[in-house]
């Protein structure tokens, strides 16, 4: 009986180990609409002052490739493997969870503005438009604000879709949201994009990031050694003291958080609002 359990014991070993290496092996395949960048070398590395060069190639991916894939894993599409179906269900759950916090509000939402950077297809800006928000939403991409739009015309939605990259973004708003973007953003140039991102909101942000922790720290190490044609970004992770400390330099206070995580997607999110 002994030896019977060692082995199942054994065996459950196994199953989580290959599910870890599943997992890591995709783990650079994180949802993520904007600030892409293929993963071709150091010089490919998008800062927030980025060169004309740099911010051309990642147009570039998001007008062709990119965009083809990310329109379908952002869609209804039955063109996704599994992978795409998972990520699809993880970004979706973030999405939701932002809504919800914004239906739980004692002030609605309704007639406010909001900037959406980094919108991609209007995953979030188009609920946010059918909620009543005045919608500015911006991406990298043409193809992919211009997806946007055509998705809000096509279900009667009005909001401003317009090609842009994030320092671009100018005006203020009553709440900036930013998801699913950080991730392709190096350390060093963190606090900067948040900066920028607090300078727009007169009251609150709403931030994701993938968290910097020893798990998803070994995950990516390991997907490090599978190489593969869908590993075209390079993927950044980070330390929540670094998003928390760099709100509140910019004089917002965490005041909600989330996470999270399916089997290829890991999102934490705040909302932060100015005090």
């Amino acid at each position: 009986v002994a030896v019977v359990r060692q082995y199942i014991a054994y065996l459950g070993q196994l199953k989580a180990i290959n599910t870890m290496m599943k997992q890591a092996a995709l783990l650079l395949v994180l949802s993520g609409v904007s600030a892409f960048v293929p993963a071709s070398g150091p010089k490919h590395q998008f800062a927030l002052s980025s060169t004309v060069d740099d911010k051309t190639e990642v147009r570039e991916y998001f007008n062709t490739e990119g965009f083809s894939r990310w329109n379908k894993i952002y869609s209804e599409s039955d063109e996704v493997n599994s992978v795409q179906l998972d990520i699809r269900d993880g970004h979706d759950q973030t999405i939701q969870k932002i809504l919800n916090w914004i239906s739980q509000d004692d002030d609605s939402i309704s007639g406010k503005t909001v900037a959406d950077c980094g919108c991609g297809v209007g995953s979030l800006a188009i609920p946010l438009a059918q909620m009543g928000a005045k919608v500015s939403a911006s991406d990298i991409s043409d193809a992919m604000s211009t997806e946007a739009a055509r998705r809000a015309k096509e279900i009667g939605v009005k909001g401003k879709f317009y090609t842009s990259d994030l320092e671009s973004v100018s005006g203020k708003y009553d709440t900036v949201t930013c998801v699913d973007v950080a991730i392709h953003y190096p350390d060093e140039k963190m606090a900067e994009m948040i900066e920028h991102l607090c300078s727009l909101s007169n009251d609150r942000i709403m931030f994701s990031f993938a968290p910097k922790t020893w798990y998803y720290v070994f995950l990516k190490k390991i997907g490090e050694l599978f190489p593969g044609p869908s590993k075209t970004t390079r993927a950044y992770l980070h330390e929540e003291s670094l998003i928390r400390n760099s709100l509140a330099k910019a004089g917002f206070e965490v005041t909600r958080e989330e996470m999270t995580a399916t089997n290829f997607y890991f999102s934490r999110l705040l909302e932060a609002r100015r005090v």
